[in-house]
């Protein structure tokens, strides 16, 4: 059983409202791992299951407009809140992804700074990393 912590909301937020920023863990199983790359963002929330549904912003297409995280971030968000249909989308064990912040709105803050620096490092992503913990769109 898996028990969340206070920092991943349970159920999908309504617009404005509260998301966690999400990263997957360095132990993620495999096709975790290969759904997120290019320093992906995401937002999400928990599930009763033990479960995280996380939408995500991988910049596949390389948007200019998506190529710094906290950009990624906004755009999974934004598709998270209003349900918006797309494949950026997965639930997985929550073991399998760790809650480095919060999004609500137009701001991030990121309270774990070494795990996303650690994640943008795994990802090859590390200049697209944000300036700072608070961010506003």
């Amino acid at each position: 059983m898996v028990t969340f912590a206070t920092e991943i909301p349970m159920e999908r937020p309504a617009p404005g409202k509260r998301a966690a920023v999400l990263v997957p863990r360095a132990g993620a199983e495999e096709w975790v791992r290969e759904l997120l790359r290019n320093g992906s963002g995401m937002a999400g929330y928990a599930n009763g299951d033990g479960t995280v549904t996380a939408y995500f912003e991988n910049n596949k297409f390389r948007d200019p407009g998506l190529a710094r995280w906290e950009r990624k971030v906004f755009k999974a968000y934004e598709r998270l809140v209003n349900s918006a249909p797309t494949v950026n989308k997965l639930t997985c064990d929550a073991s399998d992804l760790l809650a480095v912040g919060l999004v609500a709105g137009p701001e991030i803050m990121v309270y774990d700074m070494g795990a996303l620096a650690e994640w943008l490092r795994r990802s090859d992503a590390v200049d697209s990393a944000p300036d700072g913990p608070e961010i506003r769109a």
